[in-house]
């Protein structure tokens, strides 16, 4: 079984206080590692620190009036990942990539891409530096963080469009190495929603948009760091409402075709002409139906891409995809 491939995307995680002894034997490994802690029941930004020793753990432990890691009922359930502390940096300032994806439906799997995904800076220049690990404005690219930093411009709210990214990766690394990332990109999140499609709900009459965070190191490879299913929708600046505005739109037009309430039809691939901003990333029932279920390459061959590669088959033009 090839299943070593399909993780080599996420960092290292644990859930404390559950995995608190597996963490242990992991950070002994890399003591001089650094890890992040995110609360599992908060958002932008808060209640997130980095850590470099044990005895940070055990502090914070302490802190939260928990005597021990074996009574964990009343303790707020932590995500402990490894730190990607090679990012790429672009003036020298770290930076992650928000990507929207809506799923139409979980079985048969139907994703789409939104095109006008963003990329959040932050606004201190980086350092992986110890002394900087509590400086939130180096590490943290949340826009609810970063607001309040003295560099912040409240003009273009430290964003840059996925796009502009592509022309500046294609300008300074090359045209190939950039297409082999964004296949890269669309493939870990058609494996992520492959991984927990047996255990979703799969509702026809429900939809939902996630928020994918991806962070890219200093060698192209692009890490998964978390899947919001509730993505901030407010705006920090009017082209992100415009932004913003179109995705709500665009999502509704595809979920709620000419505004009707759904019938058993929903489920079927909506035409290209409502799909606005969207395109489609997967459809498992379309491959299936077309036998183009397989390995489209390894890694780094043809890429599905922005504009949704293509294959023949016995005339017809197919839908390519990832198995």
């Amino acid at each position: 079984m090839r299943t070593g491939i399909f993780t080599d995307f996420v960092p290292v995680t644990y859930m404390l206080p559950a995995d608190y002894n597996l963490f242990v034997e992991e950070f002994r490994k890399s003591p001089s590692s650094t890890w992040i802690m995110k609360p599992c029941g908060k958002a932008q930004g808060k209640g997130i620190f980095l850590i470099n020793k044990l005895s940070q753990i055990k502090k914070w432990s302490r802190d939260s009036k928990t005597s021990s890691f074996v009574s964990q009922s009343s303790k707020e359930a932590y995500v402990i990942s490894l730190y990607i502390n090679n990012p790429l940096l672009i003036g020298g300032r770290k930076f992650d990539l928000r990507l929207y994806v809506l799923v139409s439906t979980y079985r048969p799997l139907r994703c789409y891409m939104y095109k006008l995904g963003f990329c959040r800076f932050c606004t201190v220049k980086y350092t992986p530096s110890t002394s900087e690990l509590d400086n939130m404005f180096v590490h943290l690219t949340n826009v609810a963080i970063q607001k309040h930093g003295e560099d912040y411009n409240h003009i273009h709210g430290g964003k840059w469009t996925v796009n502009n990214l592509r022309l500046y990766l294609e300008s300074t690394r090359g045209k190939e190495v950039t297409s082999k990332l964004f296949d890269e990109i669309h493939w870990i999140i058609v494996q992520s929603l492959k991984a927990v499609a047996p255990v979703m709900n799969n509702d026809k009459h429900c939809f939902e948009c996630y928020g994918y965070d991806i962070i890219i190191d200093d060698r192209l490879k692009p890490w998964l760091i978390e899947v919001n299913a509730s993505p901030s929708l407010t705006s920090s600046t009017a082209n992100d409402r415009i932004l913003k505005y179109n995705l709500i739109n665009d999502t509704l037009n595809i979920a709620v075709p000419n505004g009707e309430i759904p019938d058993c039809k929903w489920n079927k691939s909506p035409p290209k002409e409502v799909l606005g901003n969207y395109e489609i990333l997967y459809d498992e029932e379309l491959a299936q139906g077309d036998g183009a279920d397989r390995e489209l390459r390894s890694r780094s061959g043809q890429s599905l891409g922005s504009k949704g590669g293509r294959s023949r088959d016995s005339g017809r033009t197919v839908l390519t995809t990832w198995k």
